[in-house]
């Protein structure tokens, strides 16, 4: 028998394991089955070039529980270890076996290690009061050994019957780490981060694990189906993804997996940290902002490499040009994957741009690269479902929507239905309105009127269609200048929190008598200041500002002006313009109160 101290470079690194190597105590779990994985992958590679002799046998990691004797067991048929491996690599904190064994097998590929750091044995102390260790070499002639070690410098190590080859960890819980004596609590561990480790994983009798996940096959083998069912596999609850992704790249970094386009109806539905990041097959985390840009955050998926740098612990990213290359790669091949589907199947990119949308928008927001590719893609959708490219749009409207500065208006609508009045009145002088629907709309219209030149988007409802392309046409009506002025007198009356402009306009006598809009940029300012945006204080306590068009050619104002009493007047010219408020949202409260109870009155009044 063996006695010593473990030779670390402090007095003793067991308390700043147990507090600080790492951030979730369930990770211990990985860990231990990582190693045992990297066992049964050296063994794979020395058989394979002979230096392991013999039937390998079922190459399978199995994981046990005994309540009575509080233990948690994980056990391979890997490489093991002997005695003097033992010493070695378990008494040498931080001395680390894989690199060692990466190193002297260069080139093999068969030897897919994990453990770069040494350190994750050491994990199952977190949970431990006393570890043991029971591992025979694969090399002939080598007897079993046992190590145990309580959690302080001190350990035993002593030869051991053990017959079959490989290595069994027994952790003998402590009092706060009972949980893990429970089996469903393990089962959630080992599916969180060994579902697609490549050994087999077996608990309870079942294997937990699918050791070749669609990510580790080339393209060509796969068929739609099973790009479906590995996705049913990842978010078994959602519904099918549009398309996807699968990406494989050996230089100039390593990189696998696959990213999944999910169904996305409404911008509300939006998830994100929906990706899962893998190293070798085991899972790191589904925290990616470093790696994939923050607009396709939003997709679904694995990716997998080797070649993102890890802590110690390999729960956090850190800085590192290849993440940057990684990033722009992802980058690249979602904009070629979107142009070569628009190219190729437009009628199914359309059908599908309800959900594409999003993704495209925040990508144009926010990647300039991404925004030069997609501007031959980005579709919008005009109100009557048939979709335009910017090019598109600029040559259908090319005449009409260019105002008096050579800009082009395009013009759009938040809410089709509410807003509909304003939409026939654009599209009888043949405009053409797109739709901007989602929750995103609003950032994005600013966002491309600084980066698209020459463009203006104005909403719909933004001025009367004769005002929306500012061209410095005049619209005369037919009543004289005193009935001009005398109708913009009964109009123009203050109103609580709102400021009205009147403007009298000879418009056609089948529009309505009075328009209400709202200036576009100061209704994006207070659309901004709602949700939080830019000086959000400032713009929300700041009064309406309102344009009442007011259509002089409409017959109703003869009937006004011909009416002798000034009071019956006002209250059918408060009539119409509150109908107009009304019929922008923005009548309400005692202003909604005083309309019903004034409708009521001029219904009753008699001649």
């Amino acid at each position: 028998m063996q006695k010593g101290s473990i030779r670390v470079q402090t007095e003793n690194i067991f308390p700043i394991i147990k507090k600080f190597l790492y951030s979730e105590h369930d990770i211990f779990i990985r860990e231990l089955v990582s190693n045992a994985v990297d066992a049964t992958q050296k063994l794979k590679t020395l058989s394979s070039i002979g230096e392991a002799k013999g039937e390998l046998g079922e190459l399978r990691i199995d994981i046990s529980i005994d309540k009575d004797k509080k233990t948690l067991s994980i056990a391979d048929k890997g490489i093991g270890m002997s005695a003097e491996e033992v010493d070695k690599y378990l008494n040498q904190v931080a001395f680390s076996g894989a690199e060692e064994f990466l190193e002297k097998y260069k080139g093999q590929n068969e030897a897919s290690i994990i453990g770069h750091f040494g350190l994750g044995f050491y994990s199952s102390f977190m949970v431990s009061d006393k570890v043991e260790v029971f591992s025979k070499s694969f090399k002939e002639d080598t007897t079993g050994v046992r190590w145990e070690c309580d959690g302080s410098p001190e350990y035993v190590l002593e030869e051991n019957k053990k017959e079959e080859r490989g290595t069994t960890i027994v952790m003998h819980l402590n009092d706060e780490s009972i949980e893990f004596l429970e089996s469903q609590r393990v089962k959630t561990v080992l599916e969180k981060f060994c579902k697609f480790l490549p050994v087999p994983i077996f608990f309870e009798d079942a294997q937990i694990n699918n050791p070749t996940p669609a990510w580790t096959k080339k393209p060509a083998d796969l068929t739609a189906e099973d790009y479906q069912a590995f996705y049913k596999e990842l978010y078994p609850f959602s519904e099918p993804p549009l398309f996807w992704i699968h990406l494989n790249v050996d230089y100039p970094f390593n990189l696998t997996g696959i990213l999944y386009f999910p169904k996305i109806k409404q911008s509300y539905e939006i998830q994100k940290d929906k990706i899962q990041l893998y190293s070798n097959q085991v899972f790191v985390t589904d925290e990616v902002k470093e790696i994939v840009p923050e607009f396709l955050m939003l997709l679904h998926g694995v990716l997998d490499s080797p070649d993102i740098p890890l802590n110690v612990s390999r729960s956090y990213l850190q800085g590192d040009p290849n993440v940057k290359k990684i990033n722009a790669h992802i980058t690249k091949k979602v904009a070629d994957k979107l142009e070569e589907i628009f190219n190729s199947d437009r009628k199914s990119f359309e059908e599908k741009w309800e959900s594409l949308g999003l993704f495209v928008k925040y990508g144009m927001m926010t990647d300039d690269k991404f925004l030069d590719k997609a501007n031959k893609f980005f579709v919008m959708e005009d109100t009557t479902g048939k979709f335009f490219t910017r090019e598109e749009y600029t040559l259908a409207t090319e005449v009409l929507q260019k105002n008096k500065e050579g800009k082009q208006v395009i013009l759009y609508t938040t809410n089709p239905v509410q807003q509909d009045a304003f939409i026939q009145q654009a599209t009888n002088k043949g405009y053409v309105v797109v739709k901007m629907e989602t929750l995103v709309d609003a950032a994005f219209i600013n966002s491309l009127e600084m980066k698209w030149e020459n463009t203006q988007f104005t909403r719909v409802d933004a001025d009367i269609a004769e005002n929306l392309i500012d061209k410095q046409e005049s619209n005369e009506s037919v009543l004289n200048k005193k009935q001009t002025e005398k109708l913009k007198s009964l109009f123009d009356k203050p109103m609580d929190g709102m400021h009205l402009t009147v403007e009298v306009k000879g418009l056609s006598e089948g529009s309505v008598p009075v328009t209400a809009t709202r200036p576009e940029l100061m209704r994006r300012m207070k659309d901004m200041a709602a949700v939080g945006g830019g000086m959000a204080a400032f713009y929300a306590n700041m009064p309406d500002e309102v344009n009442l068009t007011v259509n002089g050619n409409h017959p109703i104002f003869k009937t006004i002006l011909a009416e002798k009493e000034e009071a019956k007047q006002e209250k059918l010219v408060k009539n119409l313009a509150d109908l107009a408020l009304l019929s922008q949202g923005m009548l309400t409260g005692n202003h909604l109160t005083s309309f019903i109870n004034r409708s009521v009155e001029l219904m009753t009044e008699k001649e």
